[in-house]
């Protein structure tokens, strides 16, 4: 996995200065290796990043700024921006730290690190070999380590295919928030069905037996827009993944944030009891199969 280095923004008075953070200074260079979560994962119903126009913030927009005696210069704008290399990702070892804009990095959200681009910034990553897109939302620096010109988290490398692999050639393509079709992003190339209504894809893979596997019930909301602040704030209390999952008519939807599969009972029990401790989760457990 690629060396990293993280920043975060302390405002002092009205001095502002980006020092290194998260994975901490002294031994982030020696990191050679990272991890994803130590479970199976489903990503299939992790949603894209929605291209937004963002103001470009301070934090994490130092220019120029050096690493490992190279220095880099920040991109005026992403617009235009396209480029072909190498992607890794970075996971378990950075969950729950800061991003480069003081943000909180979650391995199950759809973010990257890049050297150059402006914080945050958009950009639609293809796998060249197996043709999957993903779009993800720029908010931390990275990756400094050889050539690689991205590193995406532990989601959407997993969703691209390469999570297992450690690293895979994509092309990079920025993409301008106000001009942005929703359904500019393909499946893979080997999909019929992309003009077809979404289905609800499996929780888990074994497709001979499915059976019940258990989820903390967080949340039950009619709007996407609540379930997915939810979600964000769960992924970074647990490395459990948070997904968002839709029920009822389609006139009438109803979208609940589930965490899991949690199969331990006893890490299941810990967390819902956690979750009961901060007051503002009321979470209980269900238990699904893949077709619901």
């Amino acid at each position: 996995m690629s060396r990293r280095v993280c920043f975060a923004a302390l405002m002092t008075g009205s001095l502002l200065l980006l020092s290194l953070s998260g994975c901490q200074s002294g031994d982030s260079f020696a990191r050679l290796k990272d991890s994803g979560p130590s479970h199976e994962v489903d990503v299939s119903q992790l949603a894209n990043a929605v291209p937004r126009v963002d103001p470009i913030t301070i934090a994490g927009n130092k220019n120029p700024y050096t690493v490992n005696g190279v220095t880099y210069q920040l991109m005026p704008s992403a617009k235009g921006y396209s480029e072909e290399g190498e992607a890794s990702w970075y996971g378990n070892k950075f969950h729950g730290r800061k991003t480069s804009n003081g943000e909180t990095y979650s391995m199950y959200g759809m973010t990257a690190a890049h050297k150059t681009l402006p914080i945050p910034a958009y950009v639609r990553v293809t796998n060249i070999a197996n043709g999957r897109q993903i779009i993800v939302r720029v908010n931390d620096r990275g990756p400094f380590h050889g050539g690689r010109i991205i590193d995406l988290s532990y989601a959407g490398a997993k969703k691209l295919g390469y999570a297992n692999t450690g690293t895979a050639r994509v092309r990079v393509e920025a993409i301008d928030p106000a001009n942005f079709q929703p359904n500019s992003v393909s499946l893979p190339r080997v999909s019929a069905q992309v003009n077809k209504p979404e289905k609800i894809q499996p929780l888990l893979v074994d497709a001979k037996k499915p059976s019940a596997q258990p989820f903390l019930q967080v949340g039950v909301y009619s709007s996407m827009s609540s379930a997915r602040q939810l979600q964000a704030q769960l992924s970074s209390i647990t490395t459990f993944p948070v997904s968002v999952r839709r029920f009822g008519e389609v006139t009438s939807p109803v979208f609940k944030v589930w965490i899991g599969p949690i199969v331990d009972q006893s890490q299941l029990v810990a967390l819902r009891e956690r979750l009961v401790e901060q007051g503002r989760y009321k979470p209980f457990v269900i238990n699904a199969v893949r077709d619901i």
